[in-house]
């Protein structure tokens, strides 16, 4: 009974989480133009960037190929995390770990979508362009080369470097810069309290998983 009930826990949580995380995105796609930026609070804003790499705008490698290795490699964790947690949900594992694991799988999940099909399936995005859906195989990328769609942006407050400091004296900066999407969120998230409150859980999870 329990292995069900944390089934649908954990599934609950995934599709939640991408539900959301692309409507959001296709949203911003289809009715923003490439760095427009909508203006919630002071504090927060909906800003439209594409992001070729990893979450908060890193990138991994260059060019097509950079690209395609970050596609697979994304493909190839999705697989690990999902039957990880699987394994967890037969085990009867603690539902807060399993919901942590959940979206740490939702969010890789969610973005792996952008990457994959995005490209096909969309017109490219640019400054004073929208862009809308398209015919398979008439979008602006190939399959597994599409762009990840970021649009939270949270400027919480902008200052000077003191002079003093070495290299940034002087200069503006931005505190909190990143802009981000709701899967890299569920990521962060399922991270954050995983290594808070389930630290201990984790390892011997793993342990148990390298004897097997």
């Amino acid at each position: 009974m329990k292995n069900k009930k944390n089934g649908l826990i954990a599934i609950s949580v995934i599709l939640l989480v991408l539900i959301i995380d692309q409507a959001s995105k296709i949203w911003v796609k289809t009715n923003m133009s490439m760095d427009q930026s909508i203006e919630i609070a002071g504090w927060f804003k909906i800003r439209f960037l594409e992001n070729p790499g990893m979450a908060f705008g890193m990138e991994l490698g260059e060019g097509s190929f950079g690209k395609l290795f970050l596609s697979l490699f994304r493909i190839v964790a999705i697989c690990f995390i999902g039957y990880y947690l699987y394994s967890l949900v037969k085990k009867r594992y603690k539902p807060g770990y399993i919901i942590c694991i959940a979206l740490i799988l939702s969010g890789a999940f969610g973005n792996i979508i952008d990457s994959v099909f995005y490209g096909e399936i969309f017109s490219a995005s640019y400054t004073g362009h929208v862009a809308s859906f398209v015919p398979i195989g008439q979008g602006y990328a190939d399959w597994l080369h599409g762009n990840v769609v970021d649009m939270l942006y949270f400027p919480l407050f902008e200052g000077t470097f003191p002079s003093w400091i070495p290299q940034w004296g002087g200069d503006r900066f931005i505190f909190f810069s990143p802009i981000f999407n709701i899967a890299d969120s569920a990521i962060t998230v399922g991270i954050f309290i995983l290594l808070i409150f389930y630290r201990k859980t984790l390892a011997v999870s793993l342990e148990k998983k390298d004897k097997i």
